[in-house]
């Protein structure tokens, strides 16, 4: 399927601290997240282990949104997080 990258999905990707290789990773490898106002909504956490803005952080997970239009997912923006997060049974997602 094709994605579109929105001119402010970039410009918040790069601002937040991800580009769009890893948005479109996301779009197709990411875990299915609950999404408002019919958009679709993936994730996925990415090993980091660096300092962002004077802080070091293990993970980075990255939150894509984007709407469905025909057969073109055209995102809408990207959400990014700095920390450690863990899932099911104490591994990373």
């Amino acid at each position: 399927m094709e994605i579109r990258m929105d001119p402010h999905t970039l410009q918040r990707a790069e601002e937040r601290g991800t580009n769009e290789t890893e948005i479109r990773d996301v779009i197709n490898t990411g875990i299915e997240i609950p999404a408002k106002y019919g958009r679709g909504g993936k994730a996925k956490i990415y090993v980091f282990q660096q300092a962002r803005l004077g802080q070091y952080y293990e993970q980075k997970p990255v939150e894509v949104f984007y709407t469905l239009q025909s057969d073109v997912i055209v995102t809408v923006t990207v959400y990014v997080f700095y920390g450690r997060w863990e899932g099911e049974h104490g591994n990373p997602l």
